[in-house]
């Protein structure tokens, strides 16, 4: 299995971005400066190839240089970074016919027992991995991308709000919707206990 680099191992200012760096302006510098390692780990995370990845990440940064006066009048200059990378990584993924990384990796086995660790069931997360993977990829969107921000890469709930443009509460109410959708699937039942967040 393929192990995920913690969020703080990657370099934010690797030669990737060698070439555009020189031309952004420094509020884009300083978006840059606070979202790359994020957005390279979920592209590492969904793609499972480096080079791929940083690719992708160095596209959407050359895209918002190019088109940044535009972003900055945007509702959320974050919200839409967040959408031009997940949108880059599916077109990759359906251009190389490949499904996303996530099942493949340890990351996927801790994400497994935080997603479960809600149940009144308790079982082996190794012999159900398929099937909560399955009940993750089905989940709408957003909650999709709180699972995978939260419990595959590890970002704590006000790291992800702000990586996805949106409000902590709304970071809360997804994650709460996905697990519960994630139980219902598997046929568990939700457990009372109180739905801790990630500080």
């Amino acid at each position: 299995m393929t192990e995920l680099p913690s969020p703080d191992d990657r370099d934010d200012r690797g030669e990737y971005l060698a070439d555009i760096r020189s031309t952004m302006p420094p509020a884009l510098e300083a978006f840059h400066d606070l979202y790359v390692k994020s957005y390279l780990n979920y592209a590492y995370m969904m793609l499972g190839d480096k080079r791929a990845a940083e690719d992708i990440v160095r596209g959407c940064i050359a895209h918002l240089a190019l088109n940044w006066l535009r972003v900055t009048r945007t509702p959320s200059p974050e919200a839409y970074a967040w959408a031009l990378l997940k949108g880059r990584v599916e077109t990759r993924l359906n251009l190389t016919g490949r499904d996303p990384q996530m099942v493949e990796t340890a990351a996927f086995q801790r994400a497994a027992r935080e997603v479960l660790a809600s149940t009144r069931c308790r079982f082996e997360v190794m012999e159900t991995a398929l099937g909560l993977y399955t009940a993750i990829a089905a989940l709408p969107e957003r909650q999709y991308d709180v699972i995978v921000l939260l419990y595959v890469l590890g970002y704590p709930s006000c790291r992800v709000a702000d990586i996805m443009g949106i409000e902590r509460d709304t970071v809360r109410s997804h994650r709460r919707l996905a697990k519960r959708r994630i139980a219902q699937r598997l046929g568990l039942p939700q457990s009372p206990a109180t739905d801790q967040e990630k500080e």
